[in-house]
């Protein structure tokens, strides 16, 4: 399926893919709000090529409403946008690649059969931008374990050995009141909401 405000565009890619017997088209729509109709419909297109910047409906949002009703379809982003906001958007929703519309055809055919596949396929022009979201995360969490009173630090580890706040307080000497209130802080700190997350990230920064 291909997806694009832009009749010129997409009459261009339907004539492209038309004369690629390994490309079917099954439907085409202007907006995103079309597109999400004609999937409801009964469509099931195994990827759909999509332009992020639509009247209405965004292409993020239509990514996002894919992955969540019809997960085993892929979505390929085909945009003008190089910039890190748009392609971190785009693969947070769920696409599974994207390219810019400044692409080479035969290019574009190769990811759209690499993306069917299973692959991931990101354009080496804005490939950086999730390099440098990647480190900024990690950055970020590593800045966040270290902020960590060493108190907290220590509840986080009982927390990872599995020890419920009972067997925490015996274990640490203190009540279970402050066992709570140290949780509350270091979720806090963390950015996490549950026990899991917390001891999954203490085992990954080696705190054990």
């Amino acid at each position: 399926m291909i997806v694009d405000d832009h009749l010129v565009v997409r009459k261009g890619l339907c004539y492209f893919f038309k004369q690629e017997a390994s490309v079917e088209i099954t439907a085409e729509a202007g907006t995103g709000e079309e597109a999400m109709k004609i999937l409801s419909e009964g469509t099931n297109p195994d990827l759909i090529l999509l332009d992020l910047s639509m009247p209405g409906i965004g292409g993020v949002e239509v990514t996002s409403f894919v992955k969540k009703q019809y997960p085993s379809v892929k979505v390929l982003v085909l945009t003008s946008f190089e910039d890190e906001d748009h392609v971190i958007s785009a693969v947070q929703a769920g696409a599974d690649g994207y390219c810019l519309k400044d692409t080479d055809p035969e290019e574009l055919l190769k990811a759209i059969q690499r993306v069917v596949k299973g692959s991931k396929n990101i354009d080496p022009k804005v490939a950086g931008h999730l390099f440098q979201h990647v480190h900024h995360e990690k950055s970020d969490e590593v800045i966040a374990v270290q902020s960590l009173t060493r108190r907290e630090r220590e509840v986080l580890i009982e927390i990872a050995r599995g020890k419920n706040n009972r067997e925490i307080a015996d274990t640490l000497f203190i009540t279970e009141k402050t066992v709570k209130t140290h949780i509350t802080n270091l979720f806090a700190k963390l950015a996490v909401e549950d026990r899991t997350k917390a001891a999954l990230l203490a085992i990954r920064h080696k705190l054990l």
